[in-house]
């Protein structure tokens, strides 16, 4: 019995700490999983005219997103570098040379030897270099959220991909100028303001690249 309850105790602990101590990067990216158009009130009919508004479609009408709940495609491509170097080079000599050639009441030749040198010496080199890349390309169909007062609309999407226990999860979300909306309904993301993308896996792939819980345990507590 003691025993079982050790055990539960520790596994209590283990999750606990699994908890505690996995901590996953957050993005902050708007949720447009179940967006539904407003209702809009039809109106009225006026029979017997060649005209019905409420049946109305322009003509020549480019198929844009413009209202909540359309949607448009967007294709990612982003691509960030940077690189950074510095370089740094300081040298400092120094000489001294001091002699006695002669005091009053003193014979100058008891000064023949009496001369001091020093010599002094300091140099410092540094080099430093810092390089960051990072390469994201794809498409996603992503939703109306929001339309703001000056015409902008927030958008938001999520792609789900399973392939036997593993499942790749894609989320993108931004704010769109409906003048950046290229025809076909397409718009590229470097257009887009505000852009948050997320892929994460879960399944079996994705636990085999993290770290266990024992371990990050003893890494967060070790203090070097």
């Amino acid at each position: 019995m003691k025993a079982l309850v050790l055990c539960t105790a520790l596994l209590s602990v283990a999750g606990c700490a699994t908890d505690a101590i996995q901590r996953v990067p957050k993005v902050d990216v708007v949720d447009g999983r179940e967006v539904e158009p407003a209702v809009v009130a039809a109106p009225a009919r006026s029979n017997g005219a060649i005209f019905q508004a409420d049946r109305y479609r322009p003509l020549f009408e480019d198929h844009r997103a413009r209202l909540v709940g359309d949607t448009l495609t967007v294709q990612i491509t982003e691509k960030v570098s940077a690189t950074q170097k510095s370089t740094s080079t300081v040298d400092k000599a120094g000489t001294v040379d001091a002699g006695i050639t002669a005091l009053p009441l003193v014979n100058p030749n008891s000064f023949g030897r009496a001369s001091a040198a020093a010599n002094s010496s300091n140099t410092f080199s540094g080099k430093g270099t810092t390089e960051n890349s990072n390469d994201f390309s794809g498409t996603i169909t992503a939703t109306v959220v929001r339309v703001l007062a000056n015409g902008h609309l927030i958008v938001a999407g999520e792609k789900q991909i399973g392939v036997n226990a593993n499942v790749d999860v894609l989320r993108f979300s931004g704010q769109v100028d409906p003048r950046a909306i290229a025809p076909g309904n397409s718009v590229p993301s470097t257009a887009i303001a505000n852009v948050r993308i997320e892929q994460r896996g879960r399944g079996q792939q994705a636990e085999a690249q993290s770290m266990g819980w024992l371990s990050r345990f003893f890494l967060s507590l070790w203090p070097v």
